[in-house]
């Protein structure tokens, strides 16, 4: 028997974070699992990515989506909250800057950000669901990207369209496959490009990714071959036990199965390299986090600091705020927004 029982969608990241801690009574708390592996507590090692949500809103609803994002979705960052990040990312010699959301694009400071992150000198990437570059109100937007040599890392179920649009709403694979056409015209993902385009794959089911290198390259072989399509990596990224994700493995009656199986597959190489000890993720309200999943649950960097207060040389060697759904990025080879980490 599972050991929570919800009959209604999680209404707030206090929810989540209650249903999280009990399952740590069917395995070992994840504090524990560092602590056995020398690596409790977990510090952050610099800070090489300088990640920006802009906000929720989106143009898809997937059934998957951590940020539980969609296209009534409020929450979504100023421009006077973007110009303080750009202020700080001034300050800094941080090379990436990491765009996402929600449909980034669809924040209308994003390509101001775009613009004054190159005017920087910094390597920009775009987390895109593909089909926004297909909306009316987004024209130019690819040759935007393109223009500006930002890197667009895309996510897509699979290289079928019924798994694909399982998860992510009927017609999405087939306007995903005209987005990634348009992206290969303007030279992104071709072999001898510095136009760099890189897919994200997640599971659909509540089970752990096969290996990356394999996957891609049964994505390059299927999508070379059925639709002429290239792209330069494939990420495989584990589905996080948070928002959708958390609802569905509730419903469906795999919560438990799913939290024993991450705990289990704990794995210390894929703890040292996870994605928090190198980077900074900002809210669309300008709150700073270690990563994009603690920000959806609430849990800000220690002391819990904003944009405005941006003091890289103390955040640089920061202590690591963690959870049980952190078993989702530690489980067999890691998971992060660049893929494995072991």
């Amino acid at each position: 028997m599972s050991l929570v029982s919800l009959h209604h969608p999680l209404s707030s990241s206090a929810e989540q974070l209650r249903v999280l801690d009990e399952s740590a009574r069917a395995h070992k708390p994840f504090a524990r699992a560092l602590a056995d592996s020398g690596l409790f507590p977990l510090r952050a090692t610099g800070i090489r990515v300088f990640q920006i949500n802009v906000g929720k809103l989106c143009n898809q609803t997937c059934r998957h989506c951590h940020v539980d994002a969609g296209p009534d979705r409020p929450e979504i960052m100023t421009r006077e909250t973007a110009e303080l990040c750009m202020a700080a990312l001034a300050r800094t010699d941080i090379p990436a800057v990491d765009i996402t959301g929600g449909a980034p694009e669809l924040n209308p400071n994003f390509r101001w950000l775009v613009e004054r992150s190159r005017e920087l000198g910094r390597h920009v990437i775009d987390r895109c669901n593909l089909t926004v570059l297909l909306l009316p109100s987004q024209s130019g937007l690819a040759e935007f990207l393109a223009r500006h040599e930002v890197e667009v890392i895309c996510s897509l179920p699979y290289f079928l369209g019924e798994q694909t649009d399982a998860q992510r709403g009927a017609g999405v694979f087939e306007r995903s496959i005209d987005a990634l056409r348009l992206l290969n015209g303007l030279g992104y993902g071709r072999a001898d490009s510095g136009l760099r385009l890189n897919l994200v794959y997640n599971p659909v089911g509540a089970f752990l990714p096969p290996a990356q290198h394999a996957v891609e390259a049964d994505f390059k072989r299927e999508l070379g071959r059925r639709y002429g399509i290239e792209f330069h990596s494939l990420y495989t990224i584990t589905n996080m036990p948070i928002s959708r994700f958390l609802e569905f493995l509730l419903r469906t009656g795999n919560y438990d199965r799913y939290m024993e199986k991450l705990a289990n597959a704990y794995n210390p190489a894929a703890a040292a390299g996870v994605m928090c000890r190198y980077m900074l993720s900002i809210g669309w309200d300008g709150a700073l986090y270690d990563c994009d999943f603690n920000q959806m649950l609430g849990l800000s960097i220690s002391g819990g600091a904003h944009i405005r207060d941006f003091r890289p040389e103390l955040l640089a060697e920061r202590r690591i705020v963690t959870g049980e759904h952190c078993y989702g990025c530690t489980a067999g080879s890691g998971s992060s927004c660049g893929g494995t980490t072991a």
